[in-house]
């Protein structure tokens, strides 16, 4: 998934090669983390949060066909 997270973020953001995404598993959920430059933040959050609800949902939906539960933060 750390794949998809930076393929899918990568083409919305101005600077892809800046993008870091780690993640960290804990009871049996992955939680992963976006950090990236400042200047990208809108780009990913979107008008009025619906891109970063958007990724969340494509994740969610992904890591629920492998029985798992996943989330999405970003750094600042």
């Amino acid at each position: 998934m750390d794949a998809f997270l930076n393929y899918v973020v990568g083409k919305l953001i101005e600077f892809p090669d800046e993008l870091i995404v780690t993640h960290k598993e804990a009871d049996g959920q992955i939680v992963y983390y976006l950090a990236m430059r400042k200047s990208d933040l809108p780009k990913v959050i979107g008008k009025g949060g619906h891109t970063i609800q958007a990724l969340r949902t494509l994740l969610q939906a992904s890591a629920a066909k492998k029985g798992i539960r996943a989330g999405l933060e970003i750094l600042e």
